[in-house]
């Protein structure tokens, strides 16, 4: 072939590699991953079946109860707090006052504080993939009540007129923003589902808790739904080592006649039936002529244990939080390994009370709260949406070393890095609370005559 026929030939070489994103391609590892359609579709049928077997999870596994603990406690801990942010600094204590005393009677049934409803609620988000919640108002003041998931009507789905329509109970303007809930009128207690028919409430008067997997998402998936299979063969790992060990406890002996002759009768016994051979501490057994004795001896998985732990990292990082916090298990831990290990998981925990706790629960809460004390005149505003402003202080999470942590943030300080009010709003406090009770202290301490600076005492 000439040297014009090679160049304008049509006959292409043979790529000497193929380039393609391999888990875009075939074959018998690609068969391995399943298909995942639109978010929205994929989780409305995946939530109820994964809510079921997640709950059941969480009351029996107590590996998975634990990882939900630790993440309400952590998100939660003993409250988040609201500070009022008004431009105006005169009604920022009246501000508080006032959502300080809401907060402590906000359970409808009496049982709780704001507090604890927002740690049941984080918990049901955890284990449900979802909480949700009544607001209700009267003259005492605004109550929440929370509600079971299944309470907010799954089946109902259909389209309604201009452009409207209901996405498993959700009622959506043809905006796509959430215009009403529609919820069954049933008792937690009751066994079954009424056919009764779903009450619509507004928007305004219910809270949705949930963490989104991606855009379109409208109800929420299970935390545990990543986990729940790995746990159950976790749970079936566990109990064939528990048995394996017990069978290996059954220490046992066979006599045997390796000439298979059949006249040996043991130990001394004039019969020729071999019977049981008790075996005692301290005895020295002397076995007739022509026989052996042989001892049994289980085989258990060698690397069970060490597979275990294997697993319950999987579970562990699949729940997005550290082994430690799953298992309890701190063998080979030392300060750097568990700050090394805690920072990421509270990055995490910031980001869910910052995008998720706060906007979809605790702010409008004050700003429901702030509006009903204003409608009563139970507070004397100029003007009500500068009111709304509120900033939150998350629990200050527990330090494996309070006395370095408290000398970085004096060094943070002293270069100007930070300020005061950031750095005791980093601990859960507010300043001007905490400055009005170190004054308070300070001339307590004077009128008795004591001096806690240095120790002594003036007296």
């Amino acid at each position: 072939m000439g040297i014009l026929s090679r160049l304008f030939s049509r006959v292409a070489p043979a790529p000497q590699a193929v380039r393609r994103f391999d888990a875009a391609g075939g074959g018998r590892r690609a068969s391995t991953f399943g298909a995942f359609g639109s978010t929205g579709p994929e989780t409305l049928a995946a939530a109820a079946p994964v809510r079921s077997r997640a709950r059941h999870a969480y009351a029996n596994n107590g590996y998975l109860r634990n990882a939900v603990d630790a993440w309400v406690a952590e998100v939660v801990g003993a409250g988040i707090e609201a500070t009022s942010a008004h431009p105006d600094t005169a009604l920022r204590p009246l501000i508080d006052a006032a959502w300080k005393a809401a907060a402590a009677a906000m359970d409808a049934e009496g049982r709780t504080d704001l507090h604890g409803l927002t740690a049941q609620m984080v918990r049901s988000c955890s284990v449900d993939g979802e909480a949700f919640a009544l607001i209700e108002e009267s003259a005492e003041g605004v109550k929440l009540r929370q509600i079971p998931a299944e309470f907010v009507d799954e089946s109902d789905t259909r389209e309604l007129q201009g452009g409207a329509y209901v996405a498993a109970g959700i009622e959506f303007n043809s905006a796509g923003q959430r215009v009403a809930y529609h919820v069954r009128p049933q008792r937690p207690t009751d066994l079954f589902p009424g056919s009764y028919q779903s009450i619509r409430i507004e928007a305004a008067d219910v809270l949705h808790l949930m963490r989104p997997l991606g855009p379109g998402q409208v109800r929420g998936v299970s935390w545990l739904a990543p986990v729940l299979l790995g746990a159950a063969d976790l749970d079936a790992l566990l109990d064939a080592l528990l048995v394996g060990t017990k069978t290996a406890a059954m220490f046992a002996g066979f006599v045997v006649d390796p000439t298979q002759l059949g006249q040996a009768a043991p130990f001394g016994e004039a019969t020729g039936d071999v019977g049981d051979i008790s075996i005692e501490p301290g005895v020295v057994r002397i076995l007739p002529p022509g026989t052996d004795i042989k001892f049994t001896a289980p085989q258990q998985a060698a690397d069970g244990v060490g597979f275990a732990k294997l697993v319950l990292g999987q579970l562990a990082a699949g729940l997005g939080l550290p082994r430690h916090l799953l298992d309890g298990d701190l063998t080979g831990a030392n300060y750097s390994s568990l700050r090394a290990g805690l920072l990421p998981f509270r990055a995490k925990v910031e980001q869910f009370q910052y995008h998720v706790v706060i906007p979809q629960m605790l702010a409008p809460l004050f700003r429901r709260v702030v509006t009903h004390e204003w409608l009563t005149n139970r507070i004397d505003l100029p003007d009500l949406p500068p009111a709304f402003a509120a900033e939150w202080l998350p629990p200050r999470p527990m330090q494996v070393d309070p006395l370095k942590d408290a000398a970085a943030v004096k060094a943070q300080m002293e270069m100007g890095l930070t300020s005061r009010r950031q750095a005791v709003a980093s601990l859960g406090w507010n300043v001007a609370e905490l400055d009005a009770e170190i004054s308070a202290d300070r001339e307590r301490e004077a009128a008795l005559g004591l001096n806690f600076t240095t120790g002594g005492s003036d007296a």
